[in-house]
C-alpha cells in the first residue's frame, strides 16, 4: 500500500471561534454597527449581546438590537437587557452640576434637546421605559429573561478564561457583574473598553461637534461620566486583562456616505440593514474597538498606565485619572493596556468587508 493518506476529517477540527460577549449601549445606526462586525466575522462566537443606558435607554437599545438581529437572521445569538440608570448618578445631579460648573455639550439619554450646532438626525429625548416606533419596525423577538449581570456571570462560569468582554457604553452592567460575584473578573479572559481622550489634537482651534466635550476637557469621557462609580469599580478591579480604546484611535475615522455605499453595495442581509439605518457623519468610535479587538495588528500607537476615576463631587466628577504603569497611589488602581492610535485604512477596509459579507 503507498501513496499520501489523510486524516479523517473529524479529525481535522476547525480553529475554535473566539467567544465574546458584546456590551453596549446599542443607540441608533453607529450603536449596532459594530455589533454587525462582530457577528459577521467568522472567527468570532458571540454568546450574546448584553445592553446598557447610556447614549439612549436600555429599553429602546434592546428593541433596536432585536429588530436588528431579525434583519440580518441572526435572532439565534440572545440579546439581554441591562442597566437602565447608572449605580449613583442621576440626571437631577447632572442638571445640578451644570448648574454649577456650566454645560455639558452631551449628556446621552438625559439629553433634553439637542444643541443648534448638531447636523445629525437624532430622535427626540424620552423617557426611560418608552420606546417610541422603530423606523426600522419593532421587533418580534423577546429578550431573553434576566438581568446583563446575570447572563455575564452565567457565561464566565460555563466558559472560564475564554470569554472576552468588548464593553462600548457605560459600564454599569460589568459593576453589578462584579459585585454580584467577586470571582468574575478572574473568569473572564479579558475586558476591552472605550473613552478618554489623551492626545493633544488641536491644531488650528476648530472641533467638529462630536468633540466639543473632550476638546475643552480631554478626560471627560462619556462612557465613565454617566456612570463614574461604575467605572471606578472596574479600574479597580483586576482582571486579567483591561484595555481601554481611546477617543484619539478613531480621529478622523468617520462613517462617510462613500464608506456606507461601498459596505452596503454587496446586498447581503447585514449590507442592506446598513444601507437602510447608517446615517453618514458619525465618527466609528466603536467599530474602531470592534476593529482593535478583531485584530490586534491594526493598531499604530499603544501604551500601559495606571487609571482610576474621580469620585469627587465637582467639575471633574467621573474624569479619568491617570499614572505611569505600577505607579499609581495604590488605592486598587489598574494598570490599563491603551490604544492611542490605529490604521485607518485597514479599519475601513474591515468595514467594508465584514458589513457586506
Amino acid at each position: 500500500m503507498g501513496g499520501a493518506w489523510a486524516l479523517p476529517s473529524a479529525a481535522i477540527a476547525a480553529p475554535e471561534r473566539r467567544k465574546v460577549i458584546v456590551d453596549q449601549d446599542a443607540f441608533e445606526g453607529p450603536g449596532l454597527q459594530p455589533i454587525l462586525m462582530l457577528l459577521q466575522d467568522p472567527t468570532v462566537e458571540v454568546l450574546g449581546i448584553t445592553t446598557v443606558s447610556g447614549d439612549g435607554w436600555a429599553p429602546e437599545e434592546t428593541a433596536a438590537t432585536l429588530r436588528m438581529l431579525e434583519l440580518v437572521g441572526r435572532t439565534d445569538v440572545p440579546v439581554v437587557e441591562g442597566a437602565v440608570f447608572p449605580l449613583v448618578n442621576t440626571r437631577e445631579s447632572t442638571r445640578r452640576r451644570e448648574a454649577l460648573y456650566g454645560p455639558m455639550p452631551y449628556k446621552g439619554a438625559w439629553m433634553d434637546s439637542w444643541p443648534a450646532y448638531n447636523t445629525m438626525k437624532r430622535r427626540e429625548p424620552h423617557g426611560p421605559f418608552e420606546v417610541p416606533p422603530l423606523p426600522e419596525g419593532m421587533p418580534r423577538a423577546k429578550a431573553r429573561p434576566g438581568s446583563a449581570a446575570e447572563f455575564l456571570l452565567e457565561m464566565s462560569r460555563r466558559y472560564p478564561g475564554q470569554v472576552s468582554v468588548i464593553a462600548m457604553g457605560p459600564l454599569t452592567n460589568l459593576a453589578l457583574a462584579q459585585r454580584l460575584d467577586p470571582g468574575f473578573a478572574d473568569r473572564l479572559k479579558e475586558l476591552v473598553t472605550e473613552g478618554g481622550n489623551f492626545i493633544a489634537s488641536d491644531v488650528d482651534g476648530q472641533h467638529d461637534e462630536f468633540a466639543m466635550q473632550t476638546a475643552y476637557a480631554p478626560r471627560m469621557s462619556f462612557n465613565h461620566f454617566f456612570d463614574p462609580e461604575a467605572a471606578h469599580i472596574v479600574f479597580t478591579t483586576k482582571w486579567k486583562r483591561l484595555v481601554l480604546v481611546t477617543g484619539d484611535a478613531n480621529e478622523g475615522i468617520f462613517g462617510t456616505r462613500a464608506l456606507i455605499d461601498r459596505a452596503a453595495a454587496s446586498g447581503r442581509p447585514a449590507a442592506r440593514y446598513l444601507a437602510k439605518t447608517a446615517q453618514a457623519g458619525f465618527p466609528l468610535w466603536d467599530e474602531v474597538q470592534a476593529a482593535a479587538w478583531l485584530d490586534p495588528a491594526i493598531v499604530r500607537r499603544g501604551g500601559r498606565m495606571a487609571m482610576d476615576v474621580d469620585l469627587m463631587p465637582g467639575a471633574n466628577y467621573g474624569a479619568l485619572v491617570t499614572w505611569p504603569a505600577g505607579k499609581g497611589p495604590g488605592l486598587g488602581e489598574q494598570d490599563v493596556d491603551v490604544v492611542y492610535r490605529v490604521d485607518k485604512a485597514r479599519v475601513e477596509a474591515m468595514f467594508v468587508d465584514l458589513l457586506g459579507r
